[in-house]
């Protein structure tokens, strides 16, 4: 017996969003980042590395290693799409931009995706608002996109997806791998052919993406709802949509036990209480406010998961946010695990929108609007205080924090966010106006402000996030210390490294053209071509165990701008 819905919508209610505002809102939070900067250290410079090597034949396709280093994941086809792009850009695009273009095209594909999923989970007769005796309720396909709309909203509007989906990393891969399953299994009752496609798609493309037991978790589990949803399509239907997803769990297996990526990386629960207070708090922030929305869908539609009978709109979200949240409870990554939560999470806030009462959408409202109006106030005033050196306070704080960097100002940044800082204020005075909106209005502050900050810090602040976080500034101080000791050129030049990691040997390698070799990997004759050798601060005192000091002349230690943890120390050859 199926439960009554809780869903009370009328056809006015779901007023389409112009397809031009939805493009616009996904825009203007996947462009800005993709231009004007370089990779970034941490995961993004880790990863950009090992597409670099593959792309200049320095490391193999199958077996991406550089200097010796394997990389954290096993994951082949994120770094087959990076030496993919690189290779086919044009030489006027620099690798670093090159990489992050197919990147930014999956964010989008991850939109567009939860967008598809969520509209024929919608579709399905368990979703839709109750009917009314004279007429007048919502249209299936009109409820159906405006719940969709409202999921994209929910999901830019998530904290946590901010950084993480505009880095190059697999991680952003595997976001939009798990996205493509998720609207595979939600369209199968629909659109089988395609859907069994997707799903193939995304479950392999997992496997080489650095997650292959949580590819075979996802397809035997999806495949267990497929052959228990009783509602959606028969039963012949429904048990050859499972066994298709158990082949290809076992296919993903079998590969993964091929390219030997098979490996056991979950971590013991913690017995910390700390620990658990800082996962609660990482996901309390990492899926705002999306978890609140959630909450109250649960509540609300309980009726509808809770029973025998459950509705498939509700325990497929369910079961993928389950699977993910418990994976990223056991891994050492745990926010970059829980990114892939995301679009189950804007799913089922999504499904709030229709039971959701004026007083907790107005708490939303003012919430939000006050959040993302002072975080605004606080980057535009910070960004005058770069450029004027007014108020003092914040030009002394990112002179201290940023050793160095100079201000720049940049006409299309400062109007870009001047527009979107007007679109900000069009959008509140909108919202706040007494007038009956669609379902998704609840979520356009939230979205907008999400968009409108990710926005300003990367116009607005880049120059000083990159000088920041790139090794571009840090390299390039490095060569003008080689200039000075040496009249000598300094790209193309052999250069000596000990203790260094992967990143900083490549960003030596990427941003000043040297031909970097490890010390301990490098032949005497080798070692003796090198004029100079970049070592470590930490390891300094063992430096003699593997050169010889009386070569060398020290120059002297050399900072990262905005990271003093790096240090290391500059040494000459001396002449015989």
């Amino acid at each position: 017996m199926t439960q009554p819905t809780p869903a009370i919508v009328p056809q006015s209610a779901v007023r389409r969003l112009p397809r031009i505002a939805l493009w616009l809102f996904c825009a203007a939070y996947v462009l800005p980042g993709l231009f004007g900067r370089e990779p970034w250290k941490g995961n993004e410079f880790n990863t950009f590395s090992y597409m670099l090597a593959i792309a200049e034949g320095s490391s193999g396709w199958l077996n991406p290693i550089i200097w010796g280093n394997l990389p954290e994941l096993d994951a082949l086809l994120p770094y087959w799409l990076g030496a993919w792009a690189i290779q086919i850009a044009p030489p006027w695009i620099s690798a670093g931009l090159a990489v992050r273009i197919p990147f930014a095209m999956l964010l989008a594909l991850t939109l567009a995706s939860t967008w598809h999923g969520v509209y024929y989970l919608a579709l399905s007769p368990q979703a839709q608002p109750v009917p009314f005796a004279f007429g007048g309720e919502a249209k299936p396909k009109d409820y159906a996109r405006t719940i969709a709309d409202g999921a994209v909203l929910a999901l830019i509007a998530c904290l946590g997806l901010a950084l993480l989906s505009h880095e190059v990393s697999p991680v952003l891969m595997q976001l939009a791998l798990v996205s493509i399953v998720f609207y595979g299994v939600a369209a199968l009752p629909y659109h089988p052919r395609y859907s069994l496609t997707a799903v193939t798609i995304g479950l392999l493309g997992l496997c080489l993406s650095g997650a292959p037991s949580f590819a075979v978790l996802m397809a035997v589990g999806s495949g267990l709802l497929c052959l228990l949803d009783r509602q959606s399509t028969s039963i012949q239907t429904a048990r050859s949509h499972a066994l298709w997803l158990l082949v290809v769990g076992m296919l993903v297996a079998a590969l993964a036990y091929v390219l030997d990526i098979w490996h056991w990386r979950l971590l013991p629960l913690h017995d910390d209480p700390q620990a658990w207070r800082n996962l609660l708090r990482l996901l309390v922030w990492f899926t705002w406010p999306a978890w609140p929305l959630t909450l109250w869908t649960l509540w609300r539609w309980r009726r509808q998961w809770a029973s025998l009978h459950w509705s498939r709109h509700l325990v497929l979200p369910m079961w993928f946010t389950a699977l993910t949240v418990s994976t990223a409870l056991l891994t050492q990554s745990s926010s970059r695990t829980l990114l892939l939560a995301l679009p189950a999470f804007a799913t089922l806030a999504a499904f709030a929108l229709p039971t959701l009462r004026r007083s907790v959408a107005a708490l939303i409202d003012w919430f939000t609007l006050l959040f993302f109006s002072g975080s605004a106030l606080i980057i535009w005033i910070i960004w005058i205080a770069m450029q004027t050196g007014w108020p003092a306070t914040p030009a002394k704080n990112v002179a201290r924090l940023a050793p160095g960097f100079e201000p720049s100002f940049g006409w299309l940044a400062f109007l870009v966010a001047l527009a979107a800082t007007a679109v900000w204020g069009w959008l509140v005075v909108w919202r706040s106006a007494k007038n009956r909106h669609a379902l998704w209005k609840s979520l356009v502050l939230p979205a907008g402000g999400a968009a409108l900050c990710w926005l300003l810090l990367l116009t607005l602040w880049l120059p000083l996030l990159d000088f920041a976080f790139s090794y571009k500034p840090w390299v390039q101080q490095i060569q003008s210390v080689m200039a000075k000791q040496d009249a000598g050129k300094t790209r193309d030049v052999c250069l000596l490294s000990y203790g260094l990691n992967t990143s900083q040997m490549t960003a030596f390698h990427y941003h000043g053209g040297f031909d970097v070799k490890p010390v301990d990997m490098a032949s005497a004759e080798q070692q003796r071509g090198c004029p100079w050798l970049v070592v470590d601060n930490d390891l300094r005192p063992e430096l003699a165990q593997v050169v010889r000091l009386n070569e060398w002349t020290r120059v002297r230690s050399i900072y990262r701008p905005a990271d003093k943890k790096e240090n290391v120390t500059l040494y000459h050859r001396r002449q015989p």
